[in-house]
């Protein structure tokens, strides 16, 4: 009998090649079939007929192939294809179209997608880059007919070219359907019964069923949206089941026995000694929310999240201060040298202020090995309070004597296991808190920090000043250098920087995004897509190394130019670093590598070379480099040659606003969950089904019910059906959303 669980090779029908095919999709079972969901949908049960088309809107058109020619331009072969319904015709045609020759028979009906323009004559109407599939004839069987039109058609990512493409996966799938209709045992409910019951969810076979094979009057266009009861019910689980996993890693924490944290008069006065400003609001409520965590006995799990020049490093001291006051050791993991080194420096300029002499210790991968002894030695002799550093720390030979409280910067920028295994370095559960400049939208909150509690810094500290931002193109650059020139003169700094470190062949990018090399596609027509150099040509792209040359003996002779890049090893970005907070360097050319961590009041004035080319986080990184002194300070976003829409929607939101927490929600829009951190590094889960941007009231919800069926299961659910629920919890933990139980 088929399940679930039934590998995909005996599924009739498929056998072990084809199946080998699949599993280079992760498609190894029946159910990861059955989830690999349309990713549109065709109205071929009411096509648009040729003569109702209007240039500009997107259709769905069925008709008769009246002729096909492939045209042998100079750029690019261009496959041409007319289709017709009675006297209407219409033509499609292919970039690159060459694969395309020898598909397209006079007489054959096929069903065409896409925008429709109006031909460049004026007369009649055409469509560029359309997807398209070829409509059974009359000879084909009757299950095709009944699969492929007539009906509201699933389309399909293929699964290994066009052998497996969206008629493969109907078959497919419809013949799995039917062998598991009503047989409750193969398609069982994962979801609580309590749950199902509470929000009017369909079951899992109906909404499987009706997700692959929508009924006649569904809405087009809710299905595109996959805003269907059934495709609500499908994401729902998949969303329930990650907030139940971090829910009871959640509850497992606040199970463990922790350190219990005074917060006395003597801890106060330490603290109160440090404070270099009046703290603002939201960093009273923040230090307020993690000394009330640190005070119970449990394990702290708390995300300090602040927008650019928030104050998080002075909260994140004064936490580890508690620690340190309380007879325990404090650690700070950055992810970069020069981010550790600038938090070390910070760190003794701010502790120098105390009367209490505190102790603390840088610990790098660049250390020399005898440096490194001595760091290590101090570490778990408890020689030293506090101990500042990279994943230097999480190597097997660093011990601590007496851990209390890992604070782990920039977060995003580790592997999603790292802080775990600092927080297991002397076998106790010290307190953890992870702090990131980098805003966060609420939704990958909820999946990246699910597990922990949030305090979010909204306000910047007091003596900040707007930041202007302007945007110019390459042929103003002379204007450009000119007022740095002007700025320099006023007594002020600047920062020039550039996507790669050196040229030409700029194969040394520093970039956290790039334009892709092929245009926005459909997945289905993967790598047939034209260039997108075609619509947009990449001119070659400016490196630090080239233009600090050119720019120390010609735009910026006279003036006092540094270079700083990922390439140089640690002690010199280290003097480098140094030179410019001193003031010795009036203009330092850099790569990305200063987006966090180098902190110089003096600069007011952040050149962004190759604009276009940086992702939306990183241009606001960049832009809080500066205006953290009371002067004026101004944003430049260089841009030059064609630009694609995306890349001006990028800089027109960087103009628009200045709030790290919009900018992060455009950018979650713009690039999508997958590419925001980076998936694989970021520790985000593989979805199936789920949109984090679609769902995010689906992803509320789900935390909210996981919350209450953690709270209430020896209520709402039988044994056996908690146990089922446990079970899938395990492999939708550790299969498919690719995440591990730690912890």
């Amino acid at each position: 009998m088929l399940t679930l669980e039934t590998p995909i090779q005996f599924v009739k029908g498929i056998g072990p090649t084809i199946a080998k095919m699949l599993a280079e999709k992760e498609i190894l079972t029946v159910e990861d079939l059955l989830m690999h969901l349309p990713f549109r949908y065709e109205d071929r049960l009411n096509p648009r007929a040729l003569s109702e088309l209007k240039p500009g809107e997107t259709a769905s058109v069925i008709g008769e192939v009246r002729g096909a020619v492939l045209l042998r331009t100079k750029k690019m072969p261009i496959f041409e294809m007319t289709v017709g319904q009675g006297v209407q015709s219409l033509k499609a045609m292919w970039f690159h179209g060459k694969y395309l020759e020898g598909r397209f028979h006079a007489g054959q009906t096929v069903a065409l997608y896409g925008k429709v323009d109006a031909s460049r004559s004026g007369r009649g109407l055409k469509m560029i880059q359309p997807q398209f599939e070829i409509l059974p004839g009359g000879n084909d069987d009757a299950l095709d007919r009944v699969l492929e039109v007539g009906r509201i058609t699933p389309v399909y990512e293929s699964l290994g070219g066009s052998k497996l493409a969206s008629r493969w996966i109907r078959r497919a799938v419809w013949n799995i359907l039917e062998e598991l209709k009503g047989i409750p045992e193969t398609l069982p409910s994962f979801l609580p019964r309590s749950v199902l019951r509470r929000l009017d969810l369909p079951s899992r076979e109906q909404a499987l069923r009706e997700v692959h094979f929508p009924p006649a009057g569904t809405a087009l266009g809710q299905l595109q949206a996959a805003g269907t009861p059934a495709h609500k019910r499908l994401i729902f689980e998949e969303l329930f089941y990650l907030e139940l996993g971090l829910e009871v890693k959640r509850r497992k924490f606040q199970e463990k026995t922790g350190i219990a944290f005074e917060t006395d008069e003597k801890v106060r006065a330490a603290l109160r000694e440090i404070l270099p400003f009046h703290p603002t609001a939201a960093q009273k409520r923040a230090l307020g929310e993690i000394a009330a965590d640190m005070r119970r006995p449990a394990p702290m799990r708390r995300l300090l999240q602040g927008d650019v020049g928030s104050g998080k490093t002075i909260v994140a001291l004064e936490a580890m201060l508690i620690a340190i006051e309380n007879g325990h050791q404090a650690a700070l993991m950055a992810p970069t040298e020069i981010l550790a080194t600038q938090h070390y420096l910070s760190a003794k300029r701010v502790l120098e202020k105390a009367q209490h002499k505190y102790r603390i210790t840088l610990l790098t991968g660049s250390l020399d090995a005898d440096r490194k002894r001595a760091a290590r030695r101090r570490i778990y002799e408890g020689e030293t309070d506090l101990v500042i550093g990279t994943h230097a720390l999480i190597e097997e030979k660093v011990e601590f004597a007496k851990l209390g409280l890992v604070v782990v910067d920039e977060q995003h920028r580790f592997g999603v296991l790292q802080r775990f295994r600092l927080m297991k370095k002397d076998g106790g559960e010290p307190d953890v808190l992870v702090m990131t400049a980098t805003p966060i939208p609420r939704t990958l909150a909820l999946t990246l920090y699910g597990d922990l509690e949030l305090s979010v810094l909204d306000e910047s500290p007091p003596g900040r000043t707007p930041i202007v931002t302007r945007r110019v193109s390459d042929e103003r650059a002379d204007e450009v250098w000119d007022f740095v020139r002007k700025q320099v003169k006023k007594g002020h700094q600047a920062y020039v920087v550039y996507p790669v470190i050196e040229g030409p062949k700029g194969d040394q990018p520093e970039l956290d995004f790039a334009l892709p090399d092929e245009a926005p596609e459909e997945p289905s027509q993967k790598a047939k897509k034209p260039k997108t150099e075609a619509l947009f040509p990449k001119l070659p792209l400016k490196s630090a190394t080239d233009m600090y040359e050119r720019l120390r003996a010609q735009e910026l002779s006279g003036l006092r130019v540094g270079l700083l890049h990922g390439r140089l090893d640690a002690d010199e970005k280290e003097v480098v670093m140094r030179r410019f907070l001193r003031g010795e360097i009036d203009v330092l050319i850099a790569t990305t590598v200063i987006e966090v961590g180098v902190d110089v009041p003096n600069a007011t004035v952040m050149v962004i070379e190759h604009a276009e080319r940086f992702g939306l986080a990183q241009l606001h990184q960049l832009r809080g480099r500066v205006g953290r002194g009371g002067a004026k300070s101004y944003c430049i976003l260089m841009t030059g040659g064609k630009i694609s829409p995306s890349a001006e929607e990028r800089l027109g939101a960087m103009v628009e606003t200045q709030d790290g927490f919009v900018l992060a929600e455009r950018d979650l829009e713009l690039r999508g969950p997958g590419e925001f951190f980076g998936t694989r590094q970021a520790g985000l889960p593989d979805f199936r089904v789920a949109n984090l941007v679609r769902d995010r009231k689906l992803l509320e919800l789900a935390k909210v019910e996981a919350a209450r069926f953690v709270a209430k299961a020896k209520e709402e659910a039988t044994e056996e059906e908690r146990m089922r629920v446990a079970s899938r919890l395990k492999d939708a933990w550790q299969r498919r959303y690719g995440l591990a139980e730690a912890g």
